[in-house]
């Protein structure tokens, strides 16, 4: 595949970018967002070569590795000892075969390469920002009981989440930990439900829990903000409502300074060990980490990455937290990986390279235990950006999709969700999918709360509704060609895994 993160970047807001809280009128002035600047440390760090050295986790290996590592010209950031993983810097283009001749290093890899321009996150195009003449057309339409901008949120029925949260809106014991580019906890639809005790930033391969490091560093770093509001916006009567409007969210910080905006693998190992170290039951991971679209296990840098993240989102399982992660916006059939692609996107000459299935993986999406998201429209149909592929799919949710108009007052086929500073927006891709899934196996630990993330995984399959393939064939644009095939039955399939999550029935 040698279409890189063209698809994936951030996208620019159309020209309507209000502040609506005036429009609300209940959100307190101080609530504007305050983006923490990032420090000339992490500036200087985000052009630094890192490599990640994972060996195995007796004590003397490990002490024994440090040693190498700094012997080869090394730095070390950090070392999880638990993991085996060590984080370190070095300027020698040598230094990950030096590394990996050293007794008890298992891998060792480059997690950078050249400095690149694109972003990892799953969401599909431009953000629209929301206007505060349209969030006045909306209000009318609202519902009673409903939240002023409900009647925009097609996705809630979609998959009963405005029933269900007349029965359970989550539990305040219940966190989800939304790894990405920041939260803007400040924001009136986040703040009642944010916990900052479980929020970090980990953009340097190493947790820092300096009051605030976990907000975005620009208000163009919205990602995480909106997936937050779709997994927990308060039922407040200020704008939206989130999935499990009752449970808690954290956020952990893993995208570079700007401009990059890049997501690496020490800094989601980070991530996945703070998380799991601090109580977090449950993880959304909305990106796929840089620099590699695939990483693939015959190249031992990308090994390497495979490696370490994996064993960081495994000890998180092992602690009880339950991951979930976007399938990726490619329309590629995870299954199968046919063709030439997986190029490093930005390098001055990428190599293009045959991938092979279960050889080449999409991380951290296809690791093992992981929940893996597609994305649907207001249709329930397959959104046309959603990666697929049986077996590798677990659930389907709504992720939006701008060519199948929602039965809303805009028609607007995205997702509507929060902003930073105070605003709203709509978003769609995997990115938007995952944390509808991620809200509802929050529910649903609520409601089992000594279940494991193995039992949470088989909960949020065996209460998922399937369509089942399409009868006709999947051509999205209209134009006479079949754009993907969906593979299986109606208990599983390509599509939509085990089927299209279902709120309502997690709290059931």
């Amino acid at each position: 595949m040698a279409r890189f993160r063209a698809l994936l970047r951030f996208g620019l807001a159309v020209p309507v970018v209000l502040s609506l809280a005036a429009s609300f009128g209940t959100a307190p002035a101080s609530a504007a967002a305050v983006p923490r600047a990032q420090s000339a440390a992490q500036t200087e760090d985000a052009d630094l070569p890192t490599y990640v050295v994972n060996t195995t986790t007796d004590r003397r290996t490990i002490a024994e590795v440090r040693q190498a590592v700094t012997a080869a010209g090394g730095t070390i950031v950090v070392t999880y000892d638990r993991i085996g993983v060590i984080v370190a810097h070095a300027a020698n283009p040598d230094f990950g075969a030096r590394m990996r001749a050293v007794p008890g290093v298992q891998s060792a890899g480059n997690t950078r390469g050249t400095p690149l321009s694109a972003a990892g996150t799953n969401d599909e195009g431009p953000v629209r920002r929301l206007s505060r003449a349209e969030a006045a057309r909306i209000e009318k339409a609202a519902g009673e009981g409903a939240e002023p901008l409900e009647a925009e949120q097609w996705d809630l029925p979609a998959i009963g989440a405005d029933k269900a949260a007349k029965i359970n809106p989550g539990s305040r014991n219940v966190t989800v930990a939304v790894i990405d580019t920041g939260v803007d906890d400040t924001h009136p639809d986040l703040a009642a439900n944010f916990s900052p005790s479980q929020s970090a930033s980990c953009v340097s391969g190493k947790a820092d829990t300096t009051y605030g490091s976990w907000r975005p560093a620009d208000v163009n770093y919205f990602h995480g903000t909106h997936v937050a509001g779709t997994i927990a916006a308060a039922r407040n009567g200020i704008g939206v409502a989130g999935v499990a409007p009752g449970v808690r969210i954290s956020a952990i910080t893993v995208a570079q300074p700007i401009p990059r905006q890049l997501i690496y693998a020490e800094s989601v190992v980070c991530a996945f060990v703070f998380a799991a170290d601090h109580g977090v039951q449950i993880t959304n991971n909305s990106y796929y980490v840089d620099p590699w679209q695939y990483n693939c296990l015959d190249n031992p840098d990308q090994k390497a990455i495979v490696d370490a993240v994996n064993r960081a989102q495994l000890y998180a399982q092992r602690k009880g937290t339950l991951n979930v992660a976007g399938a990726g916006n490619s329309n590629d059939d995870l299954s199968t990986l046919p063709g030439a692609g997986g190029v490093a996107p930005g390098g001055s000459a990428p190599a293009k390279r045959t991938l092979a299935p279960r050889t080449c993986w999409d991380v951290p999406a296809q690791l093992p235990g992981v929940v893996t998201v597609s994305g649907t429209s207001a249709t329930n149909a397959k959104a046309y950006y959603s990666n697929y592929g049986l077996g590798e799919i677990d659930v389907a949710a709504p992720g939006g999709d701008q060519y199948q108009a929602a039965d809303t007052p805009s028609g607007e086929g995205g997702i509507l969700s929060t902003l930073p500073d105070n605003q709203y927006g709509y978003e769609q891709g995997t990115s938007m999918a995952t944390p509808h899934v991620a809200g509802v196996a929050a529910l649903l630990k609520s409601a089992h709360p000594q279940a494991t993330p193995a039992q949470l995984q088989a909960m949020l399959r065996a209460q998922a509704d399937n369509p089942g393939c399409p009868a006709d064939p999947y051509d999205w644009n209209g134009d006479g060609v079949v754009d993907a095939v969906c593979v299986g039955d109606q208990r599983v399939n390509g599509f939509y895994g085990y089927g299209i999550v279902n709120a309502l029935r997690a709290v059931k």
